[in-house]
């Protein structure tokens, strides 16, 4: 196998990578920034693109390297295109130009804001507040307020309780724990506000006959920075050393922790954090969660790659309920068809997607031994990915709410709640 030789972080390097947490007033560009598609055929070229995720001056993937026969997405800087050529030459990637400027599909996701809330655009974490505000407000015998815990910048996780009588069972909703996929925050509040105003008697049913615990934005600092300084953040905001700011807030819960599909590089988008829940977020969430009554559900939303999962991502064993929750994932991924045919795929996260431990869905199936526990990757399948244009908010939502009805009345039928 031949060697791979990929320059090591220098002084230039060490200041591009301080520039975004000393300087956070002006937005990071991507003006002329190619993002490429890659299909990783080789253990060599595997091995090739993981070094580049750990010496990632000048790149970024939108999607991570890890496992061998499957397609990732690859941002190239301008002054990084005459290296990736030298490599895409060397290792045979033949790589594909799939947008050649990435600010040009970012402008297109902030586009369409207006002073009032809705899904034909992006909402910002404080217009998402506002907006929890205001069905406190018009709905003040069915929503409440609920804080689920707090960020590493001192934000709240905030979110709204929907009841509509005592004694029902309770679904915790949360979306954006990874900062950058926007997507799930957006189906999220979607999902809420159809609760509260749909008269379609199976979201009726589901809205009335459950108590709904709504976090749209688990990672609000994360979130933020999206929004005000690099649209491509994925982790918490925390300080790790001089270099690198936060862990990925989906790998640090104290459930099998760093056994599979993590990495130890305080960097890297998928650094698990020094310990399990060393990251406020989670450590704060999980305390939450614990306290909630009669938990039956929990669904986590994630972009992209239409995938509908269940627990767990440290091993593709078919741990507890797997074979039942994987007949009620199957009938919601086909009724989550119909309405725009857009195809998921189920099962459990090892299985369908790539070992992935510490998660929080592992942590409320493992520790919580919650019965039905799902985890969505949204819209698209490698297109756009979480930069998911905004026209496709609504038709994302609609199908996701059809799918969480039949999760929560296949639920029920197997006794579930």
């Amino acid at each position: 196998m031949a060697s791979i030789s990929v320059v090591g972080v220098s002084v230039c390097c060490l200041l591009a990578a301080l520039s975004p947490a000393l300087v956070q007033a002006e937005m990071a560009r991507y003006d002329n920034y190619r993002v490429y598609k890659l299909n990783i055929e080789s253990v060599e070229q595997l091995q090739l693109l993981q070094l580049i995720e750990h010496h990632s001056d000048g790149y970024t993937f939108l999607s991570d390297p890890v496992n061998l026969n499957t397609t990732v997405k690859l941002v190239v800087a301008p002054h990084k295109a005459a290296e990736f050529g030298e490599f895409n030459q060397r290792f045979s990637l033949n790589a594909e130009v799939a947008f050649e400027n990435l600010q040009a599909l970012i402008d297109r996701q902030l586009r369409g804001r207006r002073e009032t809330f809705g899904w034909t655009a992006y909402q910002t974490l404080e217009d998402i507040y506002t907006w929890l505000d205001t069905l406190i407000e018009q709905y003040p015998d069915v929503v409440s307020p609920i804080v689920a815990g707090e960020s590493y910048e001192g934000r709240e996780i905030r979110g709204v309780k929907v009841s509509y009588k005592q004694g029902n069972p309770a679904v915790f909703m949360e979306g954006t724990i990874h900062a950058r996929e926007w997507i799930s925050a957006a189906t999220v509040t979607w999902i809420l506000n159809a609760l509260l105003t749909s008269e379609d008697l199976a979201v009726r049913n589901i809205a009335e006959n459950y108590d709904w615990y709504v976090v749209p934005v688990a990672n609000p600092d994360g979130y933020v920075y999206t929004h005000t300084t690099t649209r491509l953040w994925r982790k918490t905001r925390s300080r790790q050393n001089v270099l690198c700011y936060g862990a990925d807030p989906n790998r640090n819960w104290d459930y099998k922790f760093n056994q599979g599909g993590t990495s130890t590089i305080p960097c890297s988008d998928t650094f698990s954090g020094p310990s399990p829940f060393s990251e406020i977020e989670t450590r704060t969430l999980s305390e939450y969660i614990r306290s909630i009554p009669n938990l039956s559900t929990y669904l986590d939303f994630h972009a992209s790659g239409q995938l509908l999962m269940i627990p767990y991502g440290h091993t593709t064993e078919p741990l507890d309920n797997y074979y039942e929750l994987m007949e009620i994932g199957t009938k919601a991924a086909a009724k989550l068809q119909e309405r725009h045919g857009s195809i998921y795929k189920v099962g459990n996260i090892a299985e369908i997607i790539y070992v992935a431990s510490g998660s929080s869905l592992d942590w409320v199936k493992g520790t919580l031994q919650t019965p039905l526990t799902f985890a969505y990757e949204l819209r698209d399948t490698g297109e756009y990915g979480f930069l998911l244009p905004p026209e496709q908010i609504i038709p994302t939502a609609e199908e996701t709410l059809d799918s969480v009805i039949v999760i929560l009345e296949e639920g029920k039928a197997m006794g579930y709640h």
